[in-house]
């Protein structure tokens, strides 16, 4: 495990993706005895003298030990999941120091598991052995990109989710004396961390690797909403208004001192001189072009990222393809649905009606939210149908905070603590009303809430006899996978009876197939951001801003957007082999089970723990 990218993998996409076995969690599923890919091969000891108990002995110990001393080296994880003992501390994950124990730390606990028997291990170690090789060999293959010079972007901001940790309504606890002692100091490491991103960038500038002009235009103003004179108007102020009122007099007075002066001497300046630096100095040097591959080693780097996104070797001609082929099917199907609902015109026609006629959208916030809280319980009800398992968490829907609103995704989820003391989070973007059209909304309640992100998430973490790594980590192929593979059985789960909502699935199916397009034509054929527009634009009845928004994205996070169809796609095609050699014998419900149960896996693994389940039962 990579701690400087698990770390920033947390941070900057605010927890949506991070992850002790024992043998009684062997026969609770069915799982491939297999390498999680072809190149991962057994790996040699000295001189076998272990039994196979002890071997998986000393394998769960070894994921315990790595897991906890982890943790001192990535306490926002601690955080995020609940254990107590880290929320005072943020160590600097971008300088040199910390990327050079992130790299000792992995390659000494990769040492440490393959002095461990492969051959010895069955059933989940094998699993959890081969996941924990794999994810390790590509943390140090991709610690020759450097990506800790390009450090901030408008999408994924340290310097936001900083301020999302100090609004006292996000991951960070803001209940006790003691936990308000604990921001304070753990907001001494945001600081240092800006000064560093900095020095990053400085260092990004003499290598030429340096962001798009365009994508740090839109980092400005989000930097800008903290540097306030006022530091009662400041969002680190937020859990000083909020206060609980059973501190006493001498506590609360001494807190906003505290908070007031840290604001005022530490956070303000730091926002305003990260501010200042890009806008004069950065921005003379930030780049016109907007693909991975105009970096020094920039094509390598893009293959690496689908790699590592998709957990297949699919290459960047074949998912482009994949989108075309994807976005023309979709277009036939949205079509299907302008004759079914009597519309006279062709599908530019359509997308322009859909976008301006004013009965496809709220007029307030308040009513689009309570529209999501509908749907929530709507949801919850049906659920059993297909499913015969759900998490015992549960989730909350927010709207999302307005100092990162413009240039955030339309949806997102935060995962909460296992236990359930702090629910998941449905964060809504109400910035623009038009951008939230209401025939969308099923579609996005299933991704983001349930039986989507939310209930995917949440039983991983549920799962007691998974390793911690596993339990609290992410793929996004497989997540995002999910998550979509969820939107396509909305119409069996009893969802999608309106046809105008069954265009909003399609719409949102639409968007995932041209992110196979559009990211692939971006950092793999030259794209221009304006031709990435001007392709959405052409397919799809989004609004104006909210492609923009997605295209920026795209350019801020290279590979990422693929992950969604190429996952969909594998746990789609795993149901319908499933289907066809079990027929009769085939239990959706069971293959759900199946699908979840050990939490996010890579592709290859996937496929071959489902043929296995698939034969146990003809």
């Amino acid at each position: 495990m990579n701690l400087k990218l698990s770390l920033v993998a947390l941070a900057l996409t605010t927890a949506l993706f991070g992850c002790n076995s024992n043998n009684d969690n062997k026969n609770e599923t069915t799982v491939a005895d297999t390498k999680t890919t072809e190149q991962v091969e057994a790996q040699p000891v000295a001189e076998n003298t272990m039994t196979a108990e002890e071997a998986s002995q000393a394998l769960n110990q070894l994921f315990t030990d790595n897991f906890q001393a982890g943790l001192k080296l990535n306490p926002i994880q601690a955080t995020a999941i609940g254990i107590p003992g880290y929320n005072d501390q943020l160590p600097n994950f971008l300088s040199p120091e910390y990327r050079k124990l992130s790299h000792d730390f992995t390659v000494e606990w990769l040492d440490k598991i393959k002095q461990i028997d492969r051959n010895l291990l069955t059933g989940q170690d094998r699993l959890s052995y081969d996941i924990f090789i794999y994810q390790s060999e590509q943390s140090l293959e991709g610690e020759q990109f450097p990506g800790e010079l390009i450090p901030i972007n408008q999408s994924s901001n340290i310097a936001n989710f900083f301020a999302q940790l100090g609004s006292g309504q996000s991951l960070q606890p803001f209940k006790t004396v003691e936990d308000y002692d604990n921001w304070l100091k753990r907001a001494d490491g945001g600081a240092a961390i800006m000064e560093q991103v900095i020095i990053n960038m400085n260092q990004g500038i003499e290598q030429n690797v340096v962001q798009p002009k365009a994508l740090m235009q839109k980092v400005l103003p989000q930097l800008e909403a903290h540097v306030v004179e006022d530091p009662t108007k400041s969002i680190f102020y937020k859990p000083i208004e909020n206060m609980p009122e059973d501190f006493s007099a001498e506590d609360k007075k001494r807190l906003t001192d505290a908070y007031t002066q840290a604001i005022v001497t530490k956070l303000v300046p730091s926002y305003k001189k990260l501010h200042d630096f890009i806008k004069n100095d950065y921005m003379q040097h930030a780049r016109e072009s907007f693909g991975l591959s105009e970096h020094p080693n920039g094509k390598e780097w893009y293959n690496f990222q689908l790699k590592t996104f998709t957990t297949t070797e699919l290459t960047a001609d074949e998912i482009h393809q994949f989108g075309l082929d994807e976005v023309a099917r979709i277009r036939g199907e949205m079509e299907d649905v302008m004759k079914q609902v009597g519309f006279e015109g062709n599908l530019a026609d359509w997308f322009e009606y859909v976008q301006t006629n004013p009965e496809f959208y709220y007029d307030n916030e308040e009513e689009l939210l309570q529209g999501y809280r509908d749907l929530q319980e709507k949801v919850n009800k049906l659920l059993p149908s297909m499913f015969d398992i759900q998490p015992k968490s549960d989730y909350e829907v927010r709207a999302v905070e307005a100092f990162r609103a413009e240039s955030a995704a339309g949806a997102s989820y935060m995962s909460g603590t296992p236990d359930g003391s702090r629910p998941g989070i449905f964060y809504v973007n109400t910035f623009n009303l038009k951008g939230q059209p209401k025939f969308g909304m099923e579609t996005l309640s299933i991704h983001e809430a349930a039986p989507g992100h939310h209930f995917q998430i949440s039983l991983q973490q549920e799962v007691e006899g998974l390793p911690m790594f596993r339990r609290f980590g992410g793929l996004s192929v497989f997540s995002e996978g999910w998550a979509l593979y969820a939107e396509s059985i909305g119409k069996e789960m009893g969802m999608f009876t309106d046809p105008m909502q069954y265009y909003g699935r399609l719409s949102d199916e639409m968007l995932r197939a041209m992110r196979l397009v559009v990211d692939t034509g971006l950092h793999a054929k030259g794209w221009s951001r304006q031709k990435a527009i001007d392709y959405m634009m052409e397919n799809s009845s989004m609004a104006d801003t909210d492609v923009v928004s997605e295209v920026e994205r795209y350019i801020a996070w290279p590979g990422q957007a693929v992950s969604y169809k190429v996952g969909q796609r594998e746990i789609s095609n795993l149901r319908a082999d499933a289907e066809k050699r079990l027929g009769d014998k085939f239990d959706i419900k069971d293959f759900h089970t199946q699908i979840l149960i050990d939490g996010a896996l890579p592709m290859p693994v996937l496929r071959t723990k489902i043929d296995e389940w698939v034969k146990s039962k003809i």
